[in-house]
């Protein structure tokens, strides 16, 4: 296992005080750097473990606090107006991210590196968004992202390839919800693509799913975290331009 650099970082939108975690190879980067924008639970262990896994790859990784004050939600009663409030407000939805990618761009371990963003369903919805209005990164995934909070007008969106790995009965990716998105891509020129995995529903990375009471909607799938984790290292060498070879 390589080592590992890891702090948390105090950051601020506006007037509140926001509590990122970084992780960063202690050896110095060999890949791009990762905005790692985390699911609704905000940044868990889990999340954190994710950043380590990463940087254990090359990677500096910035875990975005999304809530405020490092805000744990437990449950769907506590996160669900959350998000409700961030879909409602879009301007300060993605002035959060961008503060986190302000704050990623400070950081020593960073350097020149390229930015991709790497979120988690509510976390996949936000860097969709991002990329969506105009902010340039080099590459955006989304896992199991919340296709129902993405706008549907993507003619201001930046250049970043996008990536999304989506289960094929996940309720808030449908099958119309996937193609609206695609379409709208296509239509602005990004250059996409759609890793679909069957028996798979949504939430299918996370930790907090493996116990759901409605496995219809919600369930871990340990077959699908692994494919979305091999196709994103994947993905992520590609963002590195000194790490694509040229043919």
């Amino acid at each position: 296992m390589s080592d590992v650099i890891a702090r948390d970082i105090e950051y601020w939108d506006e007037g509140t005080r926001l509590l990122g975690h970084l992780c960063a190879p202690a050896g110095g980067r060999t890949g791009a750097a990762v905005l790692l924008l985390p699911d609704a639970y905000g940044v868990t262990k889990h999340m954190i473990g994710t950043a380590q896994r990463l940087a254990e790859q090359g990677h500096p990784v910035f875990v975005a606090d999304l809530w405020g004050e490092g805000l744990l939600p437990a449950d769907q009663r506590e996160f669900g107006p959350l998000i409700a409030a961030m879909a409602a407000d879009r301007p300060r939805w993605m002035r959060r991210v961008r503060a986190a990618h302000r704050a990623l761009l400070e950081q020593p371990e960073t350097g020149a590196a390229p930015v991709a963003v790497l979120g988690y369903c509510f976390g996949g919805s936000s860097a969709l968004e991002y990329t969506r209005t105009g902010h340039e990164v080099a590459g955006v995934i989304g896992i199991h992202p919340g296709l129902d909070t993405v706008a549907p007008d993507w003619s201001a969106a930046g250049p970043a390839p996008v990536l999304l790995c989506v289960g094929d009965g996940d309720p808030m990716g449908t099958a119309a919800m996937r193609s609206a998105l695609t379409t709208a891509m296509t239509g602005a020129g990004t250059d996409w693509q759609l890793h679909l995995y069957g028996d798979t529903v949504h939430a299918f990375t996370s930790p907090h799913a493996k116990d759901s009471p409605r496995p219809d909607v919600v369930a871990y799938s340990a077959r699908s975290t692994a494919r979305a984790w091999d196709t994103t290292l994947r993905f992520l060498h590609g963002t590195d331009p000194a790490r694509t070879p040229t043919h």
